[in-house]
């Protein structure tokens, strides 16, 4: 049995896919298997993945018949994996080679089922590679403890830096909606009292967009954590405003990393 399958959705990710793929393929850790699922792109991504595929028989491209979203394509992909652990990598980001390696032991040692890790930020246009990083101030930095209170203050844990324990979990998914299903399914997994344990250690580069288009996409987030609040968890409005409030701090922080 494979130990972690690690899911990944693509859309329209030629610029990136590759890159994210190698950092994967590059882990030390090397018993993985990595779902890449195309959401009906019209460009190369599946033709990116196919190629990287041919040569490393841990790699599985599942298309989807038509443009679901993000929560579909990792849905598939969860549903498909095969690892007890279910890791986490968008196609725009990057693992570096000790990610699984560390991240497993961090499992271990803690015996946490939810970990995660710090992460460092680079910009949407840096063709940088897992091999070539050198390091960067703009961190975001892993808090050691996240339980489901910590989490209506921010959602703390960078998707591409989760993993999560099946044989403790199941295999969870992620409410479907259009964005901010990762921090759905987060609150989900630690609404019983289980807590994660983060890793701060940077082993994942986070690929942000362009500066122009920040503010709108900061816009659209936040009506998603909206949603989360009111439609996925049930809070009350009061509790949902005093969440939204901390987001919208917390967030204009993280935002001048």
């Amino acid at each position: 049995m494979t130990l972690v399958t690690v899911v990944m959705p693509v859309y329209e990710a030629q610029d990136t896919l590759a890159a994210s793929i190698d950092g994967v393929r590059g882990q030390t850790f090397e018993d993985w298997h990595l779902v890449c699922v195309d959401d009906a792109s019209s460009d190369r991504s599946a033709a990116i993945v196919e190629e990287a595929a041919a040569h490393d028989p841990r790699i599985e491209l599942v298309r989807l018949p038509g443009r679901s979203g993000a929560a579909v394509a990792r849905n598939t992909a969860i549903e498909r994996s095969r690892g007890r652990y279910v890791a986490f990598c968008d196609a725009d980001d990057i693992w570096l080679p000790g990610k699984l390696e560390a991240q497993l032991e961090h499992a271990r040692a803690t015996g946490s089922p939810l970990t995660f890790t710090a992460y460092a930020k680079i910009h949407g246009s840096d063709p940088v590679t897992s091999g070539e990083w050198r390091g960067s101030e703009r961190i975001v930095h892993a808090r050691d403890r996240v339980t489901y209170k910590d989490l209506r203050l921010e959602n703390f844990i960078g998707c591409s830096t989760a993993m999560y324990d099946t044989e403790v979990f199941g295999r969870r998914t992620m409410p479907l909606i259009e964005r901010r299903q990762d921090y759905g399914l987060w609150l989900d997994l630690l609404r019983d009292g289980a807590v994660a344990r983060g890793l701060d250690e940077v082993l994942v580069l986070y690929r942000e967009g362009g500066r122009a288009s920040l503010s709108s996409n900061k816009l659209r987030a936040a009506t998603f954590n909206w949603r989360i609040y009111r439609e996925v968890e049930g809070w009350s409005l009061p509790v949902s405003a005093f969440a939204f409030a901390s987001y919208a701090l917390r967030g204009l922080r993280k935002s001048r990393i």
